[in-house]
This record gives C-alpha cells, sequence and structure tokens, in this order.
C-alpha cells in the first residue's frame, strides 16, 4: 500500500511538473526574419497608413505593441538578433569579425540550414562594407564568415528562391537602405515587402511555415519601441503586449528547433501565450 501511494505521489508531481517553452512551441518547415530600419513602433502603426501592407500583415498575423531594439544605432542590434550579443559594439564600424557560436552556426551544426539574402549584395560571399545601397552594417552572418560560416550562407537577395520549399530552415532578408526605410520612405518599403513577401506568405499560411517583420531600432525618440509582426498557420491573429526585444526573438528562433540559448537570450523567454495548435 505504501508503494502504491508512493507511485501516486510521484505521478502528481510529474503531472504538475512546468512545461518548458520550448515544448509548447510549433516547429514551422521555414522561417523568414525581414529586418527593417529606423522607425518607431508608432510612425509604423500610424493610423494614416492603415492601407498600407505592413497594416495588412498585422490584421493577418500578430502585432507585439511592446517590442524594443536593444541599443542605438543600427549594428549592435543586428549582432544581439544573430548571436545574442552585440559584443561591445556601439557603432556602425566595419569589418568587424567573430568567432563564436550564432543562429546560422546552431542551426547548421544541428543538421538544419540558414542563410542571409542582402538586396544589392553584388556577390555570393562578398565582404566588402558597401556596395551602391548594400551596407554590410545591416548583414551581421558576414561578420562569422571567415571563422564559423562558410560563404555559402550569405546569398544576394536574387537568390531567394521562387520555390519557397528550396528555402533553408531559418532566412534572413535584408533589403537595402533604400527599401528598409533608413533611405528610403515607409511607402517605398512597404511597396517592396508586398512585391516580394506576399508570395511567401500566401504559401507559409498552407505551409506551415512563418514571417518575421522587426526594425532594428527606432528614431532616437521613442524609447527604442518598435514593431514587431509575426505571420503564420500557427500563429493567433491579433496584438500581443508582452515585453520582447531581439534577445526574446532569438531565444524563440532557437527554441522552435530546440537549440540551446545564445550569449543574452539564456536570460531572455520565448514568445509565449501567440501560438496556435492546428
Amino acid at each position: 500500500m505504501n508503494r502504491l501511494r508512493l507511485i501516486f505521489v510521484a505521478l502528481l508531481a510529474f503531472a504538475d511538473a512546468p512545461v518548458s517553452h520550448a515544448a509548447q512551441l510549433p516547429r514551422p518547415d521555414h522561417v523568414v526574419v525581414v529586418i527593417e530600419e529606423n522607425r518607431s513602433f508608432m510612425q509604423i502603426m500610424d493610423p494614416r497608413n492603415l492601407d498600407s501592407y505592413i497594416h495588412t500583415l498585422a490584421k493577418r498575423g500578430l502585432l507585439f505593441t511592446r517590442s524594443y531594439g536593444v541599443t542605438h544605432p543600427s549594428q549592435p542590434n543586428y549582432l544581439a538578433l544573430f548571436s545574442g550579443s552585440t559584443h561591445g559594439i556601439t557603432n556602425n564600424y566595419c569589418p568587424l569579425s567573430f568567432d563564436t557560436d550564432n543562429l546560422a552556426s546552431s542551426l547548421l551544426d544541428s543538421g538544419l540550414s540558414f542563410a542571409s539574402f542582402s538586396e544589392s549584395m553584388p556577390e555570393t560571399g562578398y565582404v566588402s562594407c558597401k556596395s551602391g545601397a548594400y551596407h554590410r552594417k545591416h548583414n551581421p552572418t558576414v561578420n562569422w564568415q571567415s571563422t564559423r560560416l562558410p560563404a555559402a550562407a550569405n546569398l544576394r537577395f536574387e537568390d531567394f528562391p521562387n520555390d519557397f520549399s528550396r528555402l533553408p530552415t531559418v532566412s534572413f532578408v535584408i533589403p537595402n537602405q533604400n527599401n528598409d526605410m533608413h533611405d528610403g520612405s515607409f511607402d517605398e518599403a512597404d511597396n517592396w515587402l508586398k512585391i516580394h513577401m506576399a508570395p511567401y506568405v500566401d504559401w507559409a499560411m498552407k505551409h506551415n511555415s512563418l514571417l518575421i517583420i522587426t526594425w532594428d531600432e527606432d528614431h532616437y525618440q521613442s524609447d527604442n519601441r518598435i514593431a514587431t509582426i509575426i505571420v503564420g498557420p500557427m500563429v493567433r491573429s491579433g496584438t500581443s503586449d508582452q515585453r520582447i526585444n531581439h534577445y526574446n526573438v532569438l531565444r524563440t528562433l532557437l527554441d522552435l528547433y530546440n537549440l540551446p540559448p545564445l550569449g543574452e537570450s539564456a536570460e531572455a523567454e520565448a514568445i509565449k501565450g501567440i501560438w496556435l495548435e492546428y
């Protein structure tokens, strides 16, 4: 009788044990992360933009109302999102080189895949600091290319496949400075997203895949509050007021594939409460 009672107590304890975030997350076939530039949440979600494609995505998917950049200026935010650390970088200096674990190396080491697709980059594996409207400071992948990552992880946007089933497990998409709101307008960037990402979103909704659009930082006037939108068949539509930053997004990308956290993402929670069971 005592033995049965002990077994019963053990079963109750097991049933009450917390479930990890990773166990509660879906496993998308593909995730595309698009990174935009230098706009605050209120600038992006301005009611005057209600007819925009970005607002359509926010209604179709989930909009985070308390999403924040990690710091200023641009480059350390990209480093944080990609590797879990700003590495002490406080400027847009180029070139940089690191030899630490990162999102791409974690995926590749686990038999998964990653690529960064940068608009206006002249060739695969390009390492120079800029070419026309392409600026390396917005392409974190290249900063590990000589050590941890192959040149084939650093692709041109022209290499983004029309057959989306051929996409890597996780992709970063880096519009050029004319189309990411850095030098161009909201309308130009919005039109670029509609042309280039709308076909993927329509496909993703039927093929267990995700789109994440986020901004690197605000315009230095809104406490670094930015917009982040997630769209996919496993995401509920609406808004979320949970506070997140680039480390939470990185932690979520890692947890989706049961990969260990990187750097500061170890102290960040994966995004929760937005996932549907389907």
